[in-house]
């Protein structure tokens, strides 16, 4: 009886330590993973831009006055030396008139001035004036003389600003732009037309700074028209610019185009296709991501222990299906790819298998 007694008030506490062990023996959770590897990341970028001159020019007139004329307009094909625009000359002329006058005058006083000149020095050779009077005949015959020189200058000056009356292209090119209307007041300077030399074309991109810091040093770009692929070409970044667009945030990139066909006109809406560099690096599944410190964070298993451990990452790009990581991970890790929101670190887990 005492026995009995004594196995049926044991019975319950062995049971509940029963219940206590199982209850502190660790938790092994299944997980899917992968093995990381590292591969080459030559991603393509495609961005969409615009053909422009490779060099342009604002054509301005060097004096201000009244435009009577401008005989080209956007989208003109122009020669070197053809007339772009017509100021009212009227000024100019009567300038130049004034000028020549003067310059007439001058010259006869230099005639009077020598011819006085030579007989003093006649009479002075021969005793027949004084000192006094040669060099008065000197100085008159110097200053008609600098007088010419000086009316001569006015008259190179009045002529050239009848010339500055006609806006001349310089190099052959395109109209792309227009800044002001016959019948308009324009000040020395003002830009009148936008001249593009035919010398080269640039297609113009907007590359995020991302992009920028990430993109090969010398890269090729392939640059096709929207709306006909086939019209193509290829070329190189010339010039990046050192400041971001207000709007956008975005740098303007210009690409140097080599040999572009006739089809990439002005202003045509192209696409242009980059490879990035081919640095080698970890694609794991989107879902191994998660945060840890609120940065980055995968979680590793140790094959000895079967035990799991946060690891923070750099991430290079991402997307909804996967995460490219530079840093963190090395080839051979045993990432966790799916049950991640469960996990613990130093928790048991039990592998069920790749992530393909």
């Amino acid at each position: 009886m005492r026995i009995a007694a004594v196995l049926f008030v044991a019975a319950p506490v062995l049971a509940a330590c029963q219940r206590e062990a199982e209850t502190q023996a660790p938790e092994i959770r299944p997980v899917r993973t992968v093995i990381a590897t590292r591969e080459k990341a030559g991603e393509k970028v495609v961005l969409t831009g615009q053909i422009e001159a490779q060099n342009e020019a604002a054509m301005a007139f060097r004096i201000g006055g009244r435009m009577i004329e401008r005989p080209v307009n956007v989208g003109d094909r122009v020669e070197a030396g053809q007339v772009l625009a017509r100021l009212d000359p009227v000024n100019e002329l009567n300038a130049l008139r004034s000028a020549q006058a003067a310059n007439v005058a001058a010259e006869a006083q230099l005639v009077q001035a020598r011819n006085a000149f030579g007989r003093q020095e006649h009479l002075l050779r021969n005793g027949f004036t004084t000192r006094a009077n040669f060099d008065q005949a000197q100085q008159a015959l110097q200053t008609a003389q600098a007088q010419v020189d000086n009316t001569e200058a006015q008259l190179e000056i009045a002529s050239d600003r009848v010339a500055f009356t006609e806006l001349k292209a310089d190099v052959s090119g395109t109209i792309t732009a227009r800044g002001a209307e016959p019948g308009e007041v324009v000040q020395a300077g003002q830009m009148i037309v936008q001249l593009a030399r035919q010398d080269g074309r640039d297609a113009v991109f907007d590359v995020p700074a991302q992009m920028l810091r990430t993109a090969p040093s010398d890269p090729v770009v392939s640059v096709r028209l929207t709306d006909d692929p086939s019209v193509s070409a290829v070329g190189r970044v010339r010039e990046i610019a050192p400041q971001a667009n207000a709007q956008t945030r975005n740098f303007p990139v210009r690409v140097g185009l080599d040999n572009p066909p006739a089809g990439l006109r002005l202003g045509s809406t192209v696409t242009g296709t980059m490879v990035m560099d081919s640095v080698p690096v970890i694609s794991l599944p989107a879902s191994a991501l998660t945060t840890a410190e609120q940065n980055p964070a995968v979680w590793v298993v140790d094959p000895v222990a079967s035990t799991v451990s946060l690891r923070n990452i750099e991430i290079v790009r991402h997307d909804p299906a996967t995460v490219v990581v530079s840093s963190g991970i090395d080839t051979g890790d045993i990432v966790v790819t799916a049950g991640v929101q469960a996990l613990h670190p130093g928790q048991k887990v039990r592998l069920l298998g790749s992530a393909k």
